[in-house]
């Protein structure tokens, strides 16, 4: 195996992973707020180095949003909560610039074709976790019909409607109850993902230990990840607000800057082995 590797070129060896999961759990930084437009810009760096290929997951984003926008153009309480449901989904979407990240910081080869498969090598915890993540959006989805039905006012509302109803509380009910169910739903994956997937992909950790020291992290650095969620809601809504166009660079740099971000909150695996020997 090990004269394999040395007379493999460095350009066909894959990404270099953990054999097995990891034993110890991660051990979690405190980190400030000021780090997070580092994390910005550090994410926009790899957009610039990746190009075609870190686009081309934004591509991947801003069709989706067109692909709905056709499908329930006619429904737009569904529309509204799926539309939302990038919010939820997003991080296992963006597993992908995750890995290109990570190639670059390796200094591999910065191809797009691996990062397609880059699920693979952890594929039941990250299928476990992609699952969960379905779950909240289709019963967000549900809810979003329900407030609809039940607080909207008024006819079959247009898309027009809905965003000016919401954005100006012109029916004050609707926009609060909408925005503290969905606020909810968006919080709970937030705090169970913003680490979690990164973790997966780099260390091979399973789904349930991802998923607690993301809540660990968040808890840890609450005022940092309130600010980063913030962050993420902007760019995501200037995404939206150009009718999807945005989101083909504003999701690969929230994706970049998501790996620079784990790396910082997630202490390095000889620091934590040195933690677990004490």
């Amino acid at each position: 195996m090990q004269h394999l590797r040395r007379n493999t070129p460095v350009s066909e060896i894959d990404v270099p992973t953990a054999e097995n999961p990891s034993s110890h759990f991660p051990v979690i930084r405190r980190i400030e707020i000021g780090a997070i437009p580092d994390w910005l810009r550090a994410g926009w760096r790899d957009v610039c180095r990746g190009g075609p290929a870190s686009l081309f997951y934004g591509v991947c984003f801003a069709a989706a949003g067109w692909l709905m926008q056709a499908v329930f153009a006619k429904a737009y309480a569904l529309f509204a909560g799926l539309t939302t449901g990038f919010l939820l989904l997003g991080p296992f979407l963006a597993m992908g610039l995750y890995d290109l990240s990570r190639r670059i910081e390796l200094g591999l080869p910065f191809k797009l074709a691996p990062s397609l498969a880059s699920w693979r090598s952890n594929l039941a915890n990250v299928g476990l976790f992609a699952a969960l993540l379905a779950v909240v959006l289709l019963v967000w989805a549900r809810a979003s019909i329900v407030i609809f039905a039940l607080f909207f006012n008024g006819g079959l509302p247009t898309f027009a409607d809905v965003v000016r109803t919401v954005l100006t509380f012109e029916q004050p009910v609707f926009a609060f109850v909408y925005f503290a169910v969905g606020g909810f739903f968006a919080a709970f994956v937030f705090a169970i993902s913003v680490i979690a997937v990164p973790l997966m992909l780099d260390r091979k950790t399973d789904a349930v230990t991802a998923a607690i020291a993301s809540l660990i992290a968040c808890g840890r650095n609450l005022g940092p990840m309130l600010l980063w969620a913030v962050c993420i809601v902007l760019l995501v809504s200037i995404g939206f607000a150009t009718f999807f166009v945005g989101l083909i660079v504003t999701m690969p740099v929230i994706g970049h800057a998501t790996w620079h971000a784990y790396r910082e909150v997630v202490a390095p695996e000889d620091q934590q082995t040195k933690v677990a020997a004490r």
